[in-house]
C-alpha cells in the first residue's frame, strides 16, 4: 500500500470524526425540543424557546446530511453495509429529522391543518428518537453489528452483493443492546444539558434563565451516570485488532480500547480536556454566582473533543471501526472499506472548502445571535417559527 493512500484514509477518518463531533454538539437543538414544555409554561415562553432553536435547526440537519455523504464518498463499504443492512435503524433516524423540518416550516403558519400541538409533538419525537438512535448507531462502532462481507460475491451474477445482514431485524437489534443504549441515553441527557446552556446564552428572560439553570443540574446527573457507565464498559471490553495496514487478518485483543488510549496519549489528552470542559460548564452554570451565560461554549468545545477522541479510538491504532459480531474477519477498517486512492485524492481537494463553510456558519451564527431573544421581539416580530 502506498504511503499516499495511508495518509488519505487517515485524513478522511479525521474529517468523519470532525463532522460526527459537530453533529453531537448541534444535537442541543433536539435536546431543547424535549424541554420546551418543561421550561416554557406560557405560550409566549414556548414561542421564545422554539424560535431560539428554530434559528439553529438547519445546522444540525445539514451536518447530518454532510456526515452521511462524507461516509458514502470516503468509506463506501461502510455505507452499503450499515445503511443497506441496518436500514430500519437509519430510516427511523431520518424520519425523525424529516418531521422536525416539517414542524419548523409549518408550525406557526396560518391554516396548517395539523395544528401547532401536533407539530410540537413532532419536535419532541425528533428530540427523543433522533438523539438516542444516533447514539445507538455510533455505539455500534465499538459493539459491532451482525453483518458479513464477501467481496467474491461481486462475481455472482445472480446476487452481486458484497455485504449481507445476518438477522431479520435489520438494525432494530442495535436498539435493544444495553451497551448501545448506554451511549444513546448519555447523549440524550447531554443534549438536554447543552440545550439548557444554550437557552441561558440565547434568551434574555429571568424566568427562563432560572428554570434552565435547574435543568442543567437535573440532566447533568443522569448524563454523568450513563456516560461513565459507557466509558467503563468500553475500556474493559474485548475488541478487535489487526497488525498493520497491509495485514488483513483480524484477531481479538482484551481491553483493546483501554490500550488504544494508552498507546495514543494525545487522544487521552483530548478526552480529558473535553471532559473537564463539559464539567466546568455544568458546575459554573449551576453553582456559580451571577448570570454566567457562556457555558454552552465550554460544554460545546468539550463535547467536540470527547466525541473526536471516541472516533479516534474506534478507527485509529489498527482498530476495526465497524466490528462484525457474526464474522470477525468481515469487520471494517479504514483500509479495507475506503474508496480508491484517486477518489480520495479528488475529494480531498473538495474538502479544502470546509474551512470556508465553517467560517460562514460561524458568521451566520453570530449574526443571528447578535441580540438575545426577548418577549418583546416575539410579540412584534414578523417571522416566527
Amino acid at each position: 500500500m502506498e504511503l499516499n493512500e495511508f495518509f488519505y484514509q487517515h485524513y478522511w477518518w479525521l474529517l468523519i470524526a470532525v463532522l460526527g463531533a459537530l453533529l453531537v454538539f448541534l444535537l442541543f437543538v433536539q435536546g431543547g425540543q424535549t424541554l420546551i414544555s418543561t421550561i416554557g409554561k406560557k405560550p409566549i415562553e414556548k414561542t421564545m424557546l422554539v424560535n431560539s432553536l428554530g434559528r439553529k435547526w438547519e445546522f444540525t440537519f445539514t451536518t447530518l446530511v454532510v456526515f452521511g455523504g462524507a461516509f458514502f464518498a470516503s468509506f463506501p463499504l461502510f455505507y452499503s453495509t450499515s445503511f443497506g443492512g441496518a436500514y430500519w435503524l437509519w430510516m427511523a433516524i431520518l424520519f425523525s429529522f424529516i418531521i422536525q423540518a416539517v414542524s419548523y416550516e409549518y408550525r406557526s403558519k396560518k391554516g396548517n391543518f395539523l395544528g401547532t400541538k401536533v407539530y410540537d409533538a413532532f419536535l419532541v419525537i425528533n428530540g427523543f428518537v433522533g438523539i438516542i438512535l444516533l447514539g445507538v448507531a455510533v455505539a455500534t462502532f465499538f459493539n459491532g453489528a451482525d453483518f458479513k462481507v464477501d467481496k467474491e460475491n461481486l462475481l455472482n451474477v445472480g446476487m452481486p452483493v458484497i455485504s449481507t445482514w445476518q438477522n431479520p431485524t435489520h438494525g432494530l437489534e442495535a436498539i435493544i443492546d444495553w451497551r448501545n443504549l448506554l451511549l444513546g441515553v448519555a447523549v440524550f441527557f447531554l443534549a438536554r444539558v447543552q440545550a439548557s446552556l444554550y437557552f441561558i446564552n440565547n434568551i434574555d428572560d429571568p424566568i427562563i434563565y432560572s428554570r434552565c439553570r435547574k435543568q442543567v443540574l437535573y440532566n447533568a446527573v443522569p448524563f454523568l451516570i450513563f456516560f461513565l457507565a459507557f466509558v467503563g464498559v468500553l475500556l474493559t471490553k474485548t475488541g478487535y485488532e489487526f497488525a498493520s495496514s497491509t495485514e488483513s487478518t483480524i484477531y481479538v485483543r482484551p481491553f483493546k480500547y483501554f490500550f488504544n488510549l494508552i498507546e495514543m496519549p494525545w487522544v487521552l489528552g483530548l478526552f480529558l480536556i473535553g471532559v473537564v470542559g463539559v464539567l466546568y460548564a455544568i458546575i459554573r452554570s449551576y453553582f456559580g454566582k451571577g448570570q454566567w451565560k457562556y457555558g454552552i461554549w465550554f460544554s460545546g468545545i468539550g463535547t467536540v473533543l470527547v466525541v473526536l477522541s471516541l472516533f479516534f479510538l474506534a478507527g485509529y491504532n489498527n482498530t476495526p471501526y465497524y466490528p462484525s459480531a457474526t464474522d470477525m474477519q468481515s469487520s471494517l477498517t479504514i483500509y479495507n472499506s475506503s474508496s480508491s486512492l484517486f477518489t480520495l485524492q479528488v475529494m480531498s481537494v473538495v474538502s479544502l472548502l470546509i474551512p470556508f463553510v465553517l467560517a460562514y456558519i460561524f458568521y451566520a451564527w453570530r449574526a443571528m445571535d447578535r441580540k438575545p431573544i426577548t418577549e418583546q421581539e416575539m410579540e412584534s416580530g414578523d417571522h416566527k417559527y
